[in-house]
């Protein structure tokens, strides 16, 4: 049928006209898709705080517009594409929000960013396509098929390239939090032992180690400005926890919050569970270091196995096949 429908269309449109066709579509449902989603249903709040927003307006009518004012300008017209670019259920707005936390966007509009990110690069990726399968029809013929894969499958790589970098950014992100853990914990205890609230550890702690370990900085720094804030510090810690998505970071959490509430030495908790976390991250590189003769098997096997067989065998298949010959 597909044969079928492609030989009218290249009867009635010469031999470019799946691909003219394919585009048209494109920018037709481009074209009635844009106006459904760029309609936005006027929130009943805002209609209680448009009068308000007047009579400020009103006041600061004197003042020149500044940074700050095209700043606000910019966030209204991104607003005005929220209801599309981002989910309108709480639940997966919130998961998308953690997720671009525990990447380390911590922007207002990372998940709008992200939404977006995603809807140019699938046009943008289905555009080239299709130019790519133009081209190519003009060198050669492309059956329906083909110049449907051209076209799809770019778009499809568009749209989840902006998924794979935050899921990348994600996992190195953790790793980095992972390996510098320890150390981290080490140079707490020693700010404990040394008198230092832990409040004031954390701080030392965030400022110590940005060079190095930069992600485990901006979450500990994040920690002390809220505890400065006024915020409570167990509050502090679980969301810290949250952000991070770490079983190590949780326990050390749980550890903090339990030496609070029972009155326990916190220098003593963090002694034992720094030493946990030294033992631990011993046993992740003996773990690395086990897998890599699994790992060099397949190297082994297709590097070293043929030429060994082509040594040993060779002359003698050499032999053989000269003395038939002969």
């Amino acid at each position: 049928m597909l044969d079928t429908l492609n030989a009218m269309i290249v009867a009635r449109l010469g031999e470019h006209g799946p691909l003219l066709l394919t585009g048209a579509l494109g920018l037709v449902l481009i074209v009635v898709t844009l106006p459904i989603l760029l309609k936005k249903e006027p929130e009943p709040f805002d209609k209680i705080k448009q009068p308000r927003q007047t009579a400020d307006r009103a006041k600061d009518r004197p003042v020149p517009e500044g940074d700050l004012r095209r700043a606000s300008d910019r966030n209204d017209k991104l607003n005005k594409f929220a209801h599309f670019l981002e989910p309108q259920d709480k639940e997966q707005m919130s998961a998308a929000r953690l997720r671009m936390l525990r990447a380390g966007y911590r922007s207002k509009n990372a998940v709008r960013m992200f939404h977006a990110m995603q809807f140019l690069l699938a046009i943008g990726f289905m555009l080239a396509g299709v130019v790519y399968a133009f081209l190519v029809s003009r060198v050669q013929s492309l059956d329906m098929q083909a110049m449907a894969l051209s076209v799809l499958l770019p778009a499809g790589a568009g749209y989840y390239l902006p998924t794979y970098w935050v899921q990348r950014r994600l996992a190195v992100r953790q790793q980095a939090i992972t390996e510098g853990f320890p150390d981290a914990l080490d140079m707490m205890l020693v700010c404990v032992e040394a008198g230092q609230s832990l409040d004031q550890s954390i701080a030392r702690v965030a400022r110590e180690i940005g060079s190095a370990y930069p992600d485990l900085a901006e979450e500990f720094d994040i920690v002390s400005q809220e505890v400065r804030a006024g915020k409570e510090r167990v509050t502090v810690l679980r969301d810290m926890s949250e952000r991070v998505g770490l079983p190590d970071i949780t326990s050390f959490v749980t550890t903090m919050i339990q030496s609070a509430t029972f009155g326990t030495s916190i220098a003593e908790a963090l002694r034992v569970y720094s030493s946990e976390m030294r033992d631990k991250r011993v046993m992740r590189a003996e773990e690395t270091a086990n897998t890599l003769p699994t790992k060099l098997t397949l190297g082994t096997m297709l590097f070293t196995v043929p030429p060994l067989m082509i040594i040993l065998i060779g002359p003698s298949i050499h032999g053989v096949m000269k003395a038939f010959g002969g």
